[in-house]
């Protein structure tokens, strides 16, 4: 796929070249919980580490918390805070992203599934062509109001390439 980044009143929106068309997995969700199209199509899910649902084929995992049975990545990020290591944690975002946009059944999640599980959420949709703050109020409109919790969240954001 590919996504070019555009200005419009101040704001760097997406332009898929494919129209905007979902990314659907490969197998679909058994339940919708949680679910969110990025900007570009591809499709994944943001969710509580405790809550254990349709299994994924790839977890990106915010928090200590049990092994899926699935493939997973741990990104180590303390609670209301920021990724320790900044290039650990893109380089697992990319990898998450791609495989969502490679049809895979993708998740992030952490302990409360909101402030860590939305900003990934909201990085991935920088990488995917938003600017920082219009990905912040997106992500709030179309996961969770709350996303996005700390203003050191929201700072780490504008460093996510």
């Amino acid at each position: 796929m590919s996504a070019r980044r555009t200005r419009s009143g101040g704001h760097s929106r997406v332009r898929n070249t494919r129209q905007n068309d979902v990314v659907a997995p490969t197998r679909p969700w058994a339940d919708p919980t949680g679910l969110l199209t990025l900007p570009g199509g591809a499709v994944v899910r943001g969710r509580r580490v405790a809550a254990l649902g349709t299994p994924a084929d790839f977890a990106l995992l915010l928090a200590p918390g049990p092994d899926p049975a699935w493939p997973a990545r741990r990104i180590d990020w303390p609670d209301f805070w920021v990724p320790r290591d900044r290039a650990d944690a893109l380089d697992a975002l990319r990898e998450g992203r791609r495989r969502a946009y490679a049809g895979e059944r993708v998740e992030v999640a952490c302990r409360g599934g909101i402030g860590r599980t939305g900003t990934a959420l909201a990085a991935l949709a920088v990488l995917d062509g938003l600017a920082p703050g219009p990905a912040v109020a997106w992500v709030r409109a179309h996961y969770h109001p709350r996303a996005v919790e700390t203003p050191w969240q929201r700072w780490w954001l504008r460093r996510v390439d």
